[in-house]
């Protein structure tokens, strides 16, 4: 059993609670680690938001509100942004939080180790005025950088360098991947990776609690049906997410019900752009078919996405043309219409292109991350299969998935993004944008698409305070990527929730559980 950090302020009551709960949870995925630095995913983020807090985080309703910083305001004429820290805010093992805590993650969370540094891009520098106030300076006027923060999780610096913990390492890991010490509501009192992971009330934090929970236990159960079985039995208290087949039943059960609602989250397909050969083929050393941009667009052709909204969704998704959902700041009214579904018109692009036998491919897809991931992937197997493309399938849990993305082991690959601001910008600098370490770009851009027109009008989005001119800029973005195919949106993921009858939650459109606004009948 791998413990925690001792910590002498865990409370073993809620001293708002008017009783005592022991909540129980499942989820698909165990959170890859316990570094808020090391991996920027959802199930990790999404988990240690409940442990880790930043400068700013988000409300129920999504909203930019304060957390260890009280106010913020620009500096000069769009030289950045000085945020003036909370005091008396401590860490779960008693230090004390101050500026040199917020100097030290953003040197931690933007070095070339970490998987979040892509969030720092418009950064150019960050400065200590006192103990209680720091300066982020920008290269540019950022009017949303706060917005892009919610999720930089402030380390304690005394407790990481101690450890040996210093910087991220998402490979081999370190002390930082299987310990926490954070500000945040709940402490992490013992972690078995892949098994539970439980966590206690900070007696010591500095809000106040809405929740009633004296304990919470995480338990990742991969298997659906399991999962389901667990809530109906009554051996968890919610289970994320709820099989769209089973909501109904979960639904119609005494004692269980069913949270719906629509997530940020766009599912698309990724190609590999800067491959000059195909990876997974029966004839070794062809030439990648998808630097095409003609066989590209057969992809999207070929995919019924009508279909897949109607039996794999059950109707709960909607079709998306575009990285982001209608809901994000940014999305571009006037391209709403994603491709037709048309096999001919896919043959005939095909045979265009050279390809009129088609060709064989390897496509990746994980089998744990998002709803029916695995079942919407053998579906555009056999979509990709009629009009003569054939698509050997390799599905595995997420925690092998990302390793084999990032070590450019695919031909075709299966991502689903949430915007961390929920703006537009967002997926253009992580996905469109080209991927440069040096200007922490394009950090999940796999298939290293590459566009110059992208790239010079990024910098241009991040500092326009004009919205109009910026949505103009956007749109123009937005034309570019649909017209090169960089991706194929497919649709945006529903939320699936199952509860007890007794719990009261918050279901964010980000799919993040926040643990401090749930209460037990």
């Amino acid at each position: 059993m791998l413990k925690y950090i001792a910590v002498s302020a865990v409370s073993l009551a809620c001293a708002t609670a008017s009783y005592a709960e022991t909540f129980r949870w499942a989820g698909t995925t165990d959170p890859q680690t316990m570094d808020p630095h090391a991996v920027n995913s959802a199930p990790v983020l999404g988990f240690l938001n409940n442990v880790y807090e930043g400068l700013v985080r988000r409300g129920k309703d999504m909203s930019i509100e304060p957390a260890l910083a009280v106010s913020w305001q620009p500096i000069g004429e769009g030289e950045g942004w000085r945020f003036n820290l909370r005091q008396g805010v401590t860490f779960h093992d008693g230090a004390t939080f101050d500026a040199q805590d917020v100097l030290f993650s953003y040197q931690r969370a933007s070095n070339e180790a970490s998987d979040t540094r892509s969030w720092f891009a418009p950064v150019s520098d960050v400065k200590v005025v006192d103990d209680y106030t720091v300066d982020i300076l920008t290269s540019a006027p950022n009017p949303i950088f706060p917005d892009s923060i919610a999720n930089w999780m402030i380390m304690d610096s005394g407790w990481a360098e101690a450890n040996n913990a210093a910087l991220p390492d998402k490979e081999s890991g370190n002390y930082a991947t299987l310990n926490a010490n954070g500000t945040g509501a709940f402490v992490i009192s013992d972690r078995q990776p892949g098994l539970t992971t439980t966590l206690v009330p900070f007696d010591g934090w500095w809000d106040t609690a809405e929740h009633n929970i004296t304990e919470a236990t995480f338990t990742p159960i991969d298997n659906p049906a399991t999962a389901v079985a667990a809530l109906l039995s009554g051996d968890v208290d919610m289970i994320n997410p709820v099989p769209i087949q089973d909501a109904d039943r979960v639904d119609s059960r005494d004692g269980t019900r069913v949270v719906r609602g629509i997530e940020a989250r766009v599912i698309m397909l990724g190609f590999g752009h800067e491959a000059d050969t195909l990876k997974y083929t029966a004839m070794e050393g062809e030439k990648n078919p998808f630097q095409d941009v003609r066989v590209r667009e057969a992809v999207a052709k070929a995919i019924n996405v009508d279909a897949i909204l109607k039996t794999i969704m059950r109707g709960s998704a909607e079709a998306s043309s575009q990285l982001v959902s209608p809901a994000m700041r940014g999305y571009s009214a006037g391209l709403s219409d994603r491709p037709a579904y048309d096999p001919a018109g896919a043959k005939a692009l095909l045979a265009e292109a050279g390809y009129a036998d088609g060709f064989s491919f390897g496509l990746k897809c994980p089998n744990n991350r998002y709803l029916n991931d695995e079942a919407v992937c053998q579906a555009v197997t056999g979509m990709l299969a009629q009009v003569g493309i054939k698509a050997e399938l390799d599905a595995m849990p997420v925690q092998n998935y990302w390793p084999e993305l990032r070590e450019d082991n695919f031909d075709m690959y299966l991502l689903g993004w949430s915007p961390g601001t929920f703006d537009h910008e967002h997926p253009v600098r992580f996905l469109v944008s080209t991927p440069n370490s040096e200007k922490k770009l394009g950090s999940w851009n796999f298939g290293g698409f590459s566009n110059a027109r992208v790239d010079e009008l990024l910098p241009l989005v991040q500092s326009e305070i004009d919205d109009g001119k910026r949505q103009a800029m956007i749109d123009e973005i937005v034309g570019i990527y649909q017209s090169e195919h960089a991706y194929v949106p497919m649709y945006v993921q529903p939320l699936v929730w199952g509860t007890r009858d007794n719990v009261n939650l918050t279901q964010r459109p980000d799919n993040f559980f926040i643990l401090r606004w749930v209460t037990m009948n």
